[in-house]
């Protein structure tokens, strides 16, 4: 595996991007996602460098269907060099990551996998555990099993994690904890690929979200439903999510978890700036089953083996093999990271939400398109 350039080397607030996926093959499974379609746009803009490649595996037909005509509808001239990689470089396949052998036969001369596929609604997760179990442990089991049975030369796998598999009270963060702890594990047994993971929030207006929900409740005359207003979430863009990952792409040492820096606000504060002045009424509902008050991105164990990278948070692997031998470094965090601690108030949460186009008529999606692609298109446009 060819020498990579550490983070640790590095004691800014940022990082320059390194063109690490120059010519690189990169397979992004879930690629039709909600993070996978910004994540795949973002990597076809050569911000990493140009790959030789991006496959796309998913196993909705549709959603690759939609995915390939929204990059032959591209007609802005700052679309042009995703444009123009669209045609040379990307590649959709259907499969599952569910099943070995979809998995392999994607992973053929891949140099770089991100595992992107997930079943991310926790109230589906808690009435359709087996499921959950399939995609957010198997899948990553399959991409581990793959490569050390067929030897493959995979430089780096990336598993998408999110804040719920901190101290996980759920099925979906159980589920995405063991898919983080097997990418970690993955790196003792298949020394030569770097396995490392990234956590992130919820990813403002993607689907499934709270603030669509809010959206289409304004439009028809509310009510607005919370189930509990102190109830507290990180927010990010998912610029922002995609944002992680490539740092950790580029800085993250074998068996770390990188997470960002993010704020947090109340239940109620997102409903009441996407209100407004209108005259809609707020229900509450009360908490869901396997929903927490407050979410955690680094728990109190895990804050102790945690080191600040620039604008992110590296957890360092708990296994002994991959630690380092020596370490000068101040843990990063001296307490949890918790949602409760970073909570922004009700104008900055305005704020938040205009900034990403997302207050009630700056982006109003049409049928089937998710609220975040139309906030993105704004500003992009």
């Amino acid at each position: 595996m060819k020498p990579r350039k550490m983070f640790s080397s590095f004691d800014g607030p940022t990082a320059i991007a390194q063109p690490i996926l120059e010519g690189k093959r990169i397979l992004v499974t879930g690629g039709t996602g909600s993070m996978g379609k910004v994540l795949v746009r973002r990597l076809l803009s050569n911000e990493l460098g140009t790959p030789a490649k991006v496959i796309v595996l998913s196993r909705d037909e549709a959603k690759q269907h939609d995915m390939r005509m929204s990059y032959l509808h591209r007609k802005v001239s700052t679309d042009e060099v995703i444009y123009r990689n669209f045609l040379n470089s990307l590649e959709f396949r259907l499969g599952d990551v569910r099943r070995f052998p979809d998995v392999c036969s994607a992973m053929q001369n891949v140099d770089v996998v991100i595992n992107a596929a997930a079943l991310k609604q926790v109230p589906n997760c808690e009435y359709f555990p087996e499921q959950a179990i399939e995609t957010n442990c198997m899948g990553p089991i399959n991409i581990v099993r793959c490569i050390r049975e067929h030897q493959l030369p995979v430089e780096t796998v990336v598993g998408i994690s999110t804040d719920k598999a901190c101290k996980p009270v759920n099925v979906m963060g159980l589920t995405k904890a063991i898919h983080e702890r097997i990418f970690t594990s993955a790196n003792i047994l298949s020394p030569k690929t770097r396995f490392i993971c990234t956590r992130y929030g919820n990813v403002l207006a993607s689907r499934g979200s709270v603030i669509p929900l809010f959206h289409d409740q304004i439009k028809n005359g509310g009510p607005v439903t919370l189930t509990v207003p102190e109830m507290t979430r990180f927010l990010m863009s998912i610029d922002q999510a995609v944002d992680c990952v490539f740092a950790a792409l580029q800085f993250a040492e074998p068996g770390e978890t990188f997470v960002p820096s993010a704020p947090s606000t109340t239940v109620m504060n997102i409903a009441k700036a996407l209100i407004g002045d209108r005259n809609i009424p707020i229900q509450v509902t009360g908490i869901r089953p396997g929903e927490k008050m407050h979410e955690l991105m680094i728990s109190e164990e895990e804050c102790h083996h945690t080191v600040r990278r620039g604008n992110f948070f590296a957890i360092r692997a708990m296994l002994p093999e991959l630690q380092p031998a020596t370490d000068a470094k101040p843990a990063g965090l001296t307490k949890e990271f918790s949602s409760e601690d970073t909570v922004i108030g009700f104008e900055e949460t305005v704020e938040l939400l205009r900034r990403h186009n997302l207050l009630m008529g700056q982006s109003e999606a049409a049928d089937g398109i998710e609220l975040f692609e139309a906030a993105a298109g704004k500003r992009a446009a």
